[in-house]
């Protein structure tokens, strides 16, 4: 299930990701609070596993200034998951929403639809990324396309999505391949407080690939992770990709 949520701002912060995941997380405590608690919360600690879901964010006539993006139109949030009690809590509290608070920025809801979900009958599709794809190795380290390890990354994290969702992970090795002259890298800039209080630095920076890139792998798993979202970082606003 796809859900596009268009919203109404003046500005928003530059690094605007974790305001969104700070939104989601307010609509699913809003719609169910035992809900909310079972997923982010374990114990007296935050539930750092993965959840089922990927995000993006489209913004519609912006510039930047001073830290923050004025938007000139509007802005919408894009959310892609194939868990249904997930998508219908999300969506019972988004439409109690009619604005949201993050610190001094301020969105109110203008419209919330159901997008239709496409699906693929072949091993090798082309797709176009909504939000950047970023692959991290067993140091933590973000690492680029190029890279000799990158395949073997994502085949890795693209194993334990599925198996955190399905419980079964990859059927087949699969693969990403850049369509020439589509790709460009991005540096995305994100405010965490847990990274800072760690590290006593402002924004962590995350190396991401986004344009149009040849996927290949088995039917099902490219299926199931075009609703899940590829990469890390899918339930920060990363990984979102659509099928063509």
């Amino acid at each position: 299930m796809r859900l596009s949520c268009k919203f109404k701002t003046d500005k928003i912060p530059e690094s605007y990701n974790m305001m969104f995941v700070s939104l989601i997380k307010h609509a699913l405590e809003k719609s169910d609070f035992d809900y909310y608690r079972k997923i982010y919360e374990y114990g007296d600690a935050k539930n750092k596993k993965s959840k089922n879901f990927t995000f993006s964010v489209f913004l519609n006539g912006f510039t930047r200034v001073e830290g923050s993006i004025v938007i000139s139109d509007s802005l919408t949030l894009n959310v892609s998951s194939p868990d249904m009690e997930f998508m219908i809590k999300l969506y019972n509290g988004l439409t109690q929403l009619s604005n949201y608070k993050y610190k001094e920025y301020e969105i109110k809801m203008i419209s919330i639809a159901q997008l239709k979900e496409k699906n693929t009958k072949s091993n090798q599709v082309l797709i176009k990324t909504m939000s950047p794809i970023c692959i991290k190795d067993k140091n933590n380290k973000y690492i680029g396309i190029d890279e000799s390890d990158y395949e073997k990354e994502l085949n890795y994290i693209a194993d334990l999505i599925l198996k955190n969702y399905r419980g079964k992970g990859l059927s087949q090795k699969m693969s990403i391949n850049s369509v020439r002259g589509k790709v460009k890298k991005v540096i995305v800039k994100q405010e965490i407080e847990s990274f800072t209080e760690a590290t006593n630095k402002k924004y962590m920076y995350i190396l991401g690939y986004e344009g149009m890139f040849v996927m290949s792998g088995g039917q099902e798993d490219i299926n199931d992770l075009y609703k899940l979202g590829v990469g890390h970082k899918r339930n920060q606003g990363f990984g979102m990709f659509n099928l063509y």
